[in-house]
Formats: structure tokens, C-alpha cells, sequence
């Protein structure tokens, strides 16, 4: 049994050794991503689904700010929760609904599931 136990161990360990824990091959980028960043501009990521209750009530509000007033600068790309699974793995990504800001092409902060206007404003305002 102690034999058993040790091969099963042994197996498990080099299959785990040889699966990198995240399973994407870099090139998966959201297009412009990489150019705006490195812009120095001001970049939202907001990772959405056509079923998200929350998306929906977050993308009007969204779509008022981005482009206008203070965020005219600020850069938008939406990612499909549904369909963009390396880009979601890429970003580290586990719900929809998540909104990640960049600053210098560095993440600054994320949050997930806001639908207040006021708050998702202060929230873009700290890449600003």
C-alpha cells in the first residue's frame, strides 16, 4: 500500500512540474493595449458578459465617462468574459463585471461589480 501510495504521489508531483501554472503563451493581448499603455495615457480594461446583469448597468455609466470631461484621454478595451478565457488568464480575471485601471502602463487598481456613478468616477479618477 505504502509502494502504491508513493508512485501515485511521484506521478502526481511530475505531471504538476511540467503544467505552468498559468496556461497562456503571452501573445494572447487585447489589440492596442500594449501601444496605449505605453503611451503614458490613462487605460481602463473592462471585462464584461452579454448576460451580466452588472455589465449592462456598468456600461452606460462607463461609456458617459471614457472620452469625456477629465477621462477624455482615457483609453477604453472591453474583453468578453465568455470569449477572451487567455486574456481573462493573462490579467488574472475571475468574474465579469471587472473594471482594471492602468497609469504609465502599470495596473493601479481593479474593483468588481460597482454600479455606483459616483464611485466608478473616483475609481477612474485614480488613473488620472
Amino acid at each position: 500500500m505504502n509502494r502504491r501510495h508513493f508512485l501515485l504521489t511521484a506521478t502526481g508531483f511530475s505531471l504538476a512540474m511540467t503544467v505552468p501554472a498559468i496556461a497562456h503563451n503571452g501573445d494572447e493581448t487585447i489589440p492596442g493595449f500594449d501601444e496605449a499603455a505605453a503611451s503614458g495615457i490613462p487605460v481602463l480594461v473592462h471585462v464584461t458578459a452579454p448576460w451580466c446583469e452588472v455589465c449592462q448597468a456598468q456600461k452606460p455609466i462607463v461609456a458617459k465617462l471614457v472620452g469625456n470631461g477629465d477621462f477624455a484621454k482615457m483609453k477604453k478595451f472591453d474583453v468578453d468574459f465568455d470569449s477572451q478565457k487567455e486574456i481573462l488568464k493573462r490579467y488574472r480575471v475571475q468574474m465579469q463585471s471587472t473594471m482594471i485601471i492602468f497609469k504609465d502602463g502599470k495596473e493601479i487598481d481593479r474593483q468588481v461589480g460597482e454600479t455606483e456613478p459616483s464611485v466608478i468616477e473616483a475609481f477612474l479618477r485614480k488613473a488620472l
